[in-house]
């Protein structure tokens, strides 16, 4: 059927898109910074930060990226002395992040549900073969995809850090200095590091749909 083929193109698109995004939401935990600031060789915080000091301010940042609270949730964090734990362009750019993060997670829901559907249709129907070139052609894209990225990202990872935050935001918005408090808990190798969670992990996860749907030869008898 010709409505098969259109949807084994489209969810295989959908593929890598899906599984980028699952990465991010993994990073987007407060597990991820506590783990990152145990790591050996993790730079330390110039201005006085402790690794507990890291590990709380930053559950509160990442926490407040996917729940419904305003920006006052970080807006109204003080330190013992009484002082802001962040500035007012911290708290702008926190507030551009969310909503790049909510429509992000928005689509990927959306993108889901969509995929489930389909599946369930393939079942229904017993389109087995659609189902292993949907997965075959997705895990490809993402390999393709995302192999490029992590060359980007193995060659010049400050230059793919500058693109990707010029794409998403405005210029000047995402600059800060290096006694800000997001620079402190999130310093450039955090984002190092994140990247290459992220976009390693969904590679290894395609480069296993590929080999988990590879059509096997048939061995002819003798």
């Amino acid at each position: 059927m010709k409505i098969n083929k259109i949807l084994v193109v489209v969810l295989a698109i959908f593929i890598p898109f899906i599984l980028l995004m699952a990465g991010v939401r993994l990073v987007m935990t407060p597990a991820f910074p506590a783990l990152e600031y145990k790591r050996s060789g993790f730079p330390q915080d110039l201005y006085g930060f402790t690794i507990q000091d890291r590990t709380k301010w930053s559950d509160y940042a990442v926490s407040y990226l996917t729940n419904d609270q305003g920006i006052e949730y970080l807006g109204n964090l003080q330190d013992e002395t009484g002082q802001k734990m962040f500035m007012p362009d911290e708290l702008s750019h926190m507030e551009d992040v969310k909503l790049v993060v909510t429509t992000a997670s928005t689509v990927w829901y959306v993108l889901g549900g969509l995929s489930i559907a389909i599946f369930i249709w393939f079942v229904i129907m017993r389109q087995w073969e659609s189902i292993r070139k949907v997965l075959n052609a997705g895990g490809w894209l993402t390999i393709g995809l995302l192999g490029a990225l992590l060359v980007f990202l193995a060659v010049s990872f400050d230059k793919l850090f500058e693109y990707f935050h010029r794409l998403l935001f405005q210029d000047g918005t995402w600059t800060f200095s290096q006694s800000s408090t997001l620079i402190r808990l999130f310093p450039f190798e955090f984002w190092r590091d994140a990247f290459i969670l992220v976009i390693g992990l969904a590679f290894l996860i395609g480069f296993f749909l590929v080999l988990m749907t590879q059509k096997r030869k048939k061995r002819s008898k003798a």
